[in-house]
């Protein structure tokens, strides 16, 4: 059994990764080995253990120790620090009501090369500065349902291990293998779209043109490696990436509706365009 601390000191500094330290702190892009990220809920933690990650410690309401949270912490090392208090002290010291009341401190993964992640892939999707955290969990969330064999996300996307995208992904983002494609702005699209057609696939964007094919589009479906490119909210996929695809591609739409939201459209996609033996 983890070792359970009672909180007795708000201001603890090591009680700082759950309450104090923002998001960009949390990452530590300076020195990504020391990162940490936030998973919250037990169906989440349980899934980054499943991944094979350790937490670093635990914060939790104290009933949840003897209930939901009793497998999880079955499964962490015996020195794993679980820190504990009512319900009423947690929403003081993180500023918001735990979500099913637990979280788990972990160190971020190393992330694979590019072209070790898809050595092997059929269909990856690729997520173009989408800056909503939300969209970010729930397009996992679709490609871990639908067939999708990894996720590439551009240097100016929003961070999939952000504690709300874990949330919203439901862990999922421990499931689906991902990776940056660029450490940096200019290493996207011109370079990473190289990159993807070095590794056999073909790209399709998802847009609104007019070359624009329909997504059951023969031709379309029967790629072998397909990379399906996402934009971001409102303004969708650059002009740039556009060009550089080798299809754009759009989902048919009635009532003069002219798109749908970039989660929703992943999940339309993502069972359109899956791989079929």
């Amino acid at each position: 059994m983890p070792h359970i601390i009672e909180i007795n000191d708000l201001s603890d500094p090591a009680l700082d990764v759950f309450a104090r330290l923002t998001q960009a702190q949390l990452r530590s892009r300076l020195e990504p080995e020391k990162g940490v990220f936030i998973a919250e809920s037990p169906k989440v933690i349980a899934r980054a253990l499943d991944a094979g990650l350790l937490p670093l410690s635990l914060l939790m309401e104290r009933r949840k120790i003897e209930g939901p949270a009793q497998e999880i912490l079955a499964r962490c090392p015996a020195d794993t620090p679980v820190y504990t208090a009512d319900r009423d002290i947690l929403t003081a010291l993180t500023g918001y009501q735990l979500t099913r009341g637990v979280l788990a401190a972990f160190h971020r993964p190393a992330l694979p090369g590019v072209e070790v992640l898809c050595r092997d892939a059929r269909r990856v999707a690729v997520l173009e500065n989408i800056v909503d955290s939300t969209n970010i969990g729930a397009i996992f969330r679709s490609a871990a349902a639908l067939h999708i064999d990894a996720v590439l996300v551009t240097p100016s996307c929003c961070d999939p291990l952000c504690r709300r995208a874990v949330r919203v992904s439901m862990g999922t983002v421990f499931q689906v293998p991902w990776t940056r494609i660029g450490a940096e702005p200019a290493d996207w699209p011109i370079a990473g779209l190289a990159r993807l057609k070095a590794l056999g696939f073909k790209t399709a964007a998802l847009a609104l043109t007019d070359r624009s094919v329909s997504i059951d589009d023969p031709a379309l479906m029967a790629e072998p490696r397909l990379a399906l490119v996402l934009g971001t909210e409102g303004d969708g996929l650059t002009a740039d990436t556009i060009a550089h695809c080798d299809y754009t591609a759009r989902i048919p739409m009635s009532h003069g509706v002219d798109s749908l939201n970039v989660a929703a459209a992943s999940a339309v996609a993502f069972w359109q365009l899956r791989a079929r033996d």
